[in-house]
């Protein structure tokens, strides 16, 4: 396919689809979201990115993988080619938060949970949502190890994690995936993103447009992507996915949204290559940028093909 990537033994689209949105605060109605999740399936994409915890409360929870569930029985294409990516760890109270629970039995049960909602025997990558401070890291991944050594997932992946952390659950468990957030306006996850490419991980960049509401202006945010997008006639937003997927084999975006125009947008920037010049440009100008707000240390400087050195991480 083209723009494609691996995770793990699997081949996917370079460009997946966050299904975030389809299920928290602002969620559109349910035949909207399952008709954005069709047209997320024709469009070629087979990365979907969901969560038990993408919901509003814990009374609904599992409500975004029932959702993609339903969506793939009423698709009429091939199931087999998409691969459902699926996170355990994370939970939401209801009062609009989001907590953690990484404790070995709360995972577990969150799989089965997750298990059931997809309506699968069998997992394909399920992450550790976010590390949960009040429990040993060891112990947490520990539970994903137990999970897959009982066949329930064929891949691991974690999320929201550390050089240190990637390192410690390599030692434990064979990691498929890292999903951290990296983006134009978000570099402190460009250590993580440098490991994974030396260590054959792929690197799943969430909130690769600036997150929730912030694609709509990544052109102003970032003029140099506004003037290189004219220059090609397409979006911003293609430019920036282009620019991200370029920093290594191993990334792989996934904006998320709820209209198909801008998504169908976004899937075109995993065939889309930008010249060298073009590469240094956008480095120097977010190097720039990254440089006042913080993200990078004066002096500091990306390179036009590998990713900035970050702060400290996410």
């Amino acid at each position: 396919m083209p723009g494609s990537r691996r995770i793990g033994d699997r081949e996917v689209s370079a460009v997946g689809y966050g299904a975030l949105q389809l299920s928290v605060e602002g969620r559109p109605p349910e035949r909207e979201g399952l008709a954005m999740l069709r047209a997320v399936f024709d469009s070629g994409t087979t990365l979907i990115d969901t969560a038990d915890s993408y919901c509003m409360n814990q009374e609904e929870v599992g409500h975004n993988e029932r959702l993609v569930r339903r969506a793939l029985e009423e698709w009429s294409g091939d199931r087999g080619q998409i691969m459902v990516a699926t996170k355990g760890g994370h939970y939401r109270p209801g009062d609009g938060s989001w907590q953690v629970d990484g404790r070995p039995a709360a995972l577990r049960a969150a799989c089965e949970r997750s298990m059931r909602a997809l309506g699968v025997d069998v997992i394909d990558l399920y992450q550790f949502h976010r590390p949960d401070p009040e429990v040993p890291f060891a112990e947490s991944i520990g539970a994903f190890r137990d999970l897959r050594e009982a066949g329930m997932v064929r891949l691991v992946g974690i999320s929201n994690v550390s050089v240190e952390q990637i390192a410690e659950a390599r030692q434990i468990v064979e990691i498929s995936s890292v999903q951290n957030e990296f983006s134009p306006d978000f570099w402190s996850s460009s250590q993580e993103l440098g490991l994974c490419s030396s260590l054959d991980i792929a690197f799943i960049a969430y909130g690769p447009l600036g997150g929730r509401n912030g694609a709509r202006r990544i052109g102003d945010r970032h003029p140099v992507l506004a003037s290189i997008a004219n220059d090609h006639g397409v979006s911003p937003q293609r430019v920036a996915l282009a620019w991200e997927l370029a920093q290594s084999k191993k990334v792989i975006v996934i904006p998320g949204g709820r209209s198909v125009a801008p998504f169908l947008d976004d899937v075109e920037a995993g065939s889309m290559l930008l010249s060298e010049e073009e590469m240094a440009a956008i480095a120097g100008a977010v190097s720039r940028r990254a440089s006042v707000t913080g993200y990078l240390e004066p002096g500091d400087e990306l390179s036009a093909g590998s990713p900035p050195p970050g702060a400290a991480s996410n």
